[in-house]
């Protein structure tokens, strides 16, 4: 006779499934940077011994429209993206909407090395890429022996 109980067998990972989906439902994030997923703009973070290089991807965006602020370590950007759906009074309707529309905000807390006044942000095919200068008084250097 086989023994059956009312749980799956792995318990555990069902649980991480489910959570997996309310998480994605809900748009949800453990972490506290923020949005796993489902956050706007999507933004990869990344640093090399001069700098702090950050990519945001937003297409459709005016470039003019992005506010970009760093203040006491914290760089903050912040925009909107209009509708392109038409209006609700309108006799159209929408079957899928799955391009985000709105105001955004997303902040990133960036390392103390950083030097506030070398800062260039381009925005070039959809994506505002951010370079952040590391002071050079912290940057590593070589010292010769004489």
């Amino acid at each position: 006779m086989l023994y059956r109980t009312p749980f799956p067998r792995d318990f555990l990972s069902e649980l991480e499934r489910l959570q997996s989906e309310m998480r994605q439902n809900f748009d949800l994030s453990p972490s506290i940077r923020g949005f796993a997923r489902g956050g706007f703009p999507a933004l990869n973070v990344g640093s090399t011994p001069q700098s702090v290089e950050i990519y945001a991807f937003a297409p459709g965006i005016d470039p003019a429209s992005i506010d970009v602020q760093l203040e006491k370590g914290v760089l903050t950007l912040a925009g909107e993206r209009k509708s392109i759906l038409p209006p609700p009074d309108a006799k159209a309707t929408a079957h899928i909407d799955e391009r985000f529309s709105g105001r955004f905000r997303r902040v990133v807390s960036l390392p103390d090395d950083i030097d506030a006044n070398a800062v260039t942000a381009k925005y070039r095919d959809g994506v505002l890429h951010i370079s952040i200068q590391r002071q050079a008084a912290t940057l590593p250097r070589r010292i010769n022996i004489q």
